[in-house]
């Protein structure tokens, strides 16, 4: 099919009797069959291998310049860009992971790899666990571990009960969501070590020798061309900016939004259009929206067709919204700041019930 074909979206055809027939597994039948009609799901694996290329020069440029100004203070500023380039390499392998590079599972497998371990150090199979089950039931208290109790609670039950330190955490995390982001590049290479541990010995293998070659790379390189202090410091600004860049990305995409469990009668019944629409935020912008979000502003559309290649997301976009649209189904879509407002809403309120205890 051609670009030009792509670049112009037909509207889905009428989902007729989808909505009256009572049964939800149809409503998304429909649109799937009008997705593949327009070739949405056919890899660009061409657009792929030149944003790979783009990325890997980015990132060979900094770490030349890294090599040619050497232990000078004016190399920090080189962590901004680094960390910027950094998530861009996350993206790629995230899409990997996905399917949405290639249509051999081998090839994806090598990216994924490359990007997600060599590169950046953290695990591209604990990643892809986890995701694969965040995806299969998004905002499930039960279900998704993106959902789980951790340092932050998103719901009121894991909420009550919580005292000492973790209270605390639970009553400020709306003010401490984009601080803690900071760990984040640190919490994935800590996740990723402790997952070796669930592998299989092959896979084990695999990923404990990519994720020590990322590390003694890394060291290397600060250890070499800056003082042991300024290379501390380069770390700290990398690993956060990096970190941060994620969090921005990640968090407007479903924090606010339908939280089903178990005890939800009518969540249980949902079909997979409403349990990936009703959980999922999408968030409006230009194109440099979807480059700083690596596509992930158009979050029920991955949500609904994960191995969809990303550029093809926009373009899928008025599909689903009109088919949404004939079924009376509510589709989440604002602006950046309102999102990130939305999504810190939602955290407060969830620590509300713990401020008035302590107040």
């Amino acid at each position: 099919m051609s670009q030009a074909a792509l670049a112009e979206p037909r509207p889905a055809a009428p989902p007729a009797k989808a909505a009256g027939t009572g049964s939800r597994g149809s409503e998304f039948a429909p649109l799937l069959r009008t997705v593949k009609g327009q070739g949405l799901l056919e890899k660009r694996t061409g657009r792929y291998a030149l944003g790979i290329a783009v990325n890997a020069l980015a990132l060979a440029a900094i770490i030349t310049a890294m090599v040619l100004i050497g232990s000078s203070w004016w190399a920090l500023l080189l962590a901004v860009p680094l960390g910027v380039f950094s998530a861009r390499t996350a993206f790629i392998g995230h899409d990997a992971c996905h399917s949405q590079i290639s249509g051999s599972r081998r090839v994806n497998r090598v990216i994924g790899v490359v990007h997600a371990n060599l590169l950046l150090g953290m695990s591209a199979a604990w990643w892809t666990d986890k995701h694969n089950r965040h995806h299969a039931n998004p905002n499930h208290l039960e279900k998704d571990p993106d959902v789980a109790p951790d340092v932050l609670v998103f719901a009121d039950e894991h909420a009550v009960g919580r005292t000492g330190f973790k209270a605390w955490l639970t009553r400020h995390q709306a003010w401490l969501f984009f601080p803690l982001c900071l760990l984040e590049g640190l919490n994935l290479k800590v996740n990723g070590f402790k997952d070796l541990r669930r592998q299989a010995p092959r896979e084990r293998a695999v990923e404990g020798i990519t994720l020590l070659l990322h590390l003694a790379a890394y060291v290397t390189l600060l250890l070499t061309t800056l003082t042991v202090g300024q290379a501390l410091l380069f770390a700290l600004i990398h690993q956060g900016l990096f970190g941060l860049h994620l969090g921005l990305a990640f968090a407007p995409n479903h924090k606010g939004m339908e939280m089903p469990d178990s005890h939800d009668t009518g969540s249980e019944r949902w079909g997979h259009l409403r349990r990936q629409v009703l959980t999922s935020r999408n968030i409006r912008g230009s194109a440099l929206t979807d480059w700083f979000l690596g596509g992930l502003n158009y979050q029920i559309e991955h949500h609904l067709f994960p191995s969809m290649p990303r550029p093809h997301l926009r373009l899928a976009q008025p599909l689903v919204r009109a088919h949404c649209r004939e079924l009376g189904i509510s589709y989440a879509e604002t602006g950046v700041v309102d999102s990130y407002r939305q999504a810190l809403r939602h955290l407060r309120e969830v620590g509300e019930p713990l401020r008035v205890e302590f107040d």
